[in-house]
């Protein structure tokens, strides 16, 4: 397996890189030559978070180096060591417990990444001397790295068909077998929400099925919202508001993990590709849109989308008939207005589910916010001439997004939604707005306490 940016196994001419707290520096310092001392000290190098300093050696190379971090066991606290440091090969120098190891690699593995494909990095990412053999951080950072380098790839680049390709390749590497239902054939096959999104495109809608496992276990339904640019559809999105929508496709991202640390699962992975267009197709507001489930939809706003083709989604992943049902998805912004940046939004119906995903997020500091199923808020999806409304334009967004959604799991089947913000902007050091990594560990290790290898 090849590694990622930022790693390499070769530790000839490995410089010791040492990983320090503000607190810890105070005592590594001491036992320090004076040389040493009055060399950090005049770089004021005190351990602070997000600090990098190197020691020279008497004629001049590189002899050490030191990263200050917050917390060890936070990933996000060694981002910014990669491109810090100079460019050489580092091996760590600092006795540090298996959690910290795993979070200083996932941590520099996030911080080295930066998006090539048209523009080749200024200099390359410092490299950390690992073991050649593969590690569940080491899948949980390829299974990352390949959402960001979805969500920064441009729409012309990134469609409904790049997409399948992409579950191809997946399900190819991990021997699952995949169904696609596109175009026209979605009406023949009764998903008339997806194709009502996705027909304004020149790009057909589709839905993309992975499905992996054996038959006799569990089955857990995973659906990733895969709409490749949002233009807000007739209810335009304004200029600022639709630049970044190449990334509404993050949610589509989230069950390669599963395969590569093959847990004892039947897998189904659902993801409705779309293209959400302005043109003579286009769905409009005031339609009425049919689902496969049934229920009638009036459209408030085009630009509540997402909703409408995961009610299509989530009906046909309850027809599998799943123990389990996840859905990811980049599904509104009021959720960032409500938590910032870094928090994903978890919704679910069921306590013991909720429950263990946060508990799982606290332990790997990832963490979520669990948002109230509201009822009363559901007279916004409340509409005299259909079933119900997407609500878009209503305020309380994420909440009903979410109450829209549990309108179509069915009756009594445990489900949790995380309102991700895989934003496009991850190529950058530090701890990165991007919910790729946040989601995707969090979700794997509760579905991996669930279901124990």
């Amino acid at each position: 397996m090849s590694l990622p940016d930022g790693f390499t196994t070769t530790a000839h001419d490995a410089i010791p890189l040492y990983v320090v707290t503000r607190l810890g520096y105070v005592d590594w310092r001491t036992r320090q030559p004076a040389p040493v001392r009055s060399w950090l000290d005049a770089q004021a190098f005190d351990g602070s978070p997000g600090s990098a300093a190197t020691l020279p050696t008497p004629d001049g190379a590189i002899a050490a180096g030191l990263i200050g971090v917050e917390d060890l066991l936070d990933p996000y606290a060694y981002g910014h060591a990669p491109f810090s440091l100079p460019a050489r090969r580092w091996a760590l120098a600092t006795s540090l417990g298996e959690a910290e190891r795993e979070a200083l690699e996932l941590g520099w593995g996030l911080g080295a990444y930066r998006f090539s494909r048209y523009k080749a990095p200024l200099r390359p990412a410092s490299q950390l001397v690992v073991d050649a053999s593969g590690s569940e951080t080491r899948d949980v950072l390829l299974a990352s790295l390949r959402v960001r380098d979805m969500v920064n790839t441009p729409t012309e680049h990134m469609g409904p068909d790049q997409i399948e390709q992409i579950a191809r390749d997946i399900a190819q590497a991990h021997g699952a077998t995949l169904e696609v239902i596109a175009g026209e054939d979605l009406l023949t096959r009764n998903f008339p929400a997806i194709h009502a999104v996705g027909r304004a495109s020149h790009r057909a809608p589709r839905l993309i099925g992975l499905h992996w496992g054996k038959d006799t276990d569990p089955c857990v339904a995973i659906v990733g919202k895969g709409v490749c640019f949002d233009s807000g559809g007739l209810d335009i999105k304004p200029a600022d508001g639709m630049r970044n929508m190449k990334k509404d496709m993050g949610g589509a991202a989230h069950a390669e993990l599963i395969m590569a640390r093959k847990l004892p699962v039947r897998l189904s992975l659902l993801v409705p590709a779309v293209e959400n267009s302005i043109g003579p197709e286009s769905f409009r507001p005031g339609e009425v849109v049919s689902t496969r489930k049934g229920v009638m939809v009036e459209i408030d706003n085009t630009d509540a989308e997402g909703r409408v083709i995961l009610a299509d989604a989530l009906t046909y992943a309850g027809e599998q008939n799943p123990e389990l049902i996840l859905d990811f998805a980049t599904l509104t912004g009021a959720a960032r207005i409500a938590l910032g940046p870094d928090l994903p939004a978890l919704f679910s119906n069921d306590d013991a589910i909720a429950n263990e995903w946060l508990a799982a997020g606290d332990r790997l500091r990832d963490p979520l916010w669990r948002m109230p199923l509201w009822r009363p808020y559901l007279r916004y999806l409340t509409s005299n001439i259909a079933d119900m409304a997407n609500a878009g334009s209503k305020m309380a967004g994420s909440v009903t997004a979410a109450l829209y959604l549990e309108r179509f799991i069915p009756e009594g089947r445990p489900w949790a939604h995380l309102d991700v913000y895989a934003w496009s902007d991850t190529a950058r050091p530090g701890r990165p707005p991007g919910g790729e990594a946040l989601g995707l560990r969090s979700a794997f290790a509760m579905l991996k306490g669930r279901y124990p290898a």
